[in-house]
């Protein structure tokens, strides 16, 4: 269960970041909403995981969902590059992720 926690923070990093873009500096009601709402879900989730992935497996993915998403909306929603690299310094963070996971001394 600690790892569908870990997941779902690390989700909610994305939409937080999301509702950051959106909010427009904190104009846009939605966008800031957004943010608001998706950073709770993100830091209760990460709380929850916390319980019972030791935190440094735990940041490191939590981020590493946080990053990958962020660069895939960016190029879904924002227009961003869709480089080729980018996609492969992507592989590299999920390779990284996965090794932390298998790694983390029986936990979780």
């Amino acid at each position: 269960m600690a790892w569908l926690f870990l997941l779902l923070s690390g989700l909610g990093e994305v939409g937080g970041v999301t509702g950051i873009k959106l909010s427009n500096g904190f104009k846009n009601a939605r966008g800031t909403l957004l943010a608001l709402c998706s950073g709770f879900v993100s830091f209760y989730c990460l709380s929850r995981s916390l319980q019972e992935i030791p935190i440094s497996t735990a940041y490191a993915i939590w981020t590493g969902i946080g990053s990958i998403g962020s660069v895939l909306l960016g190029m879904l929603l924002f227009g961003e590059s869709k480089d080729k690299r980018k996609l492969l310094f992507i592989a590299m963070i999920i390779i990284g992720a996965a090794g932390l996971k298998f790694t983390s001394g029986g936990h979780g």
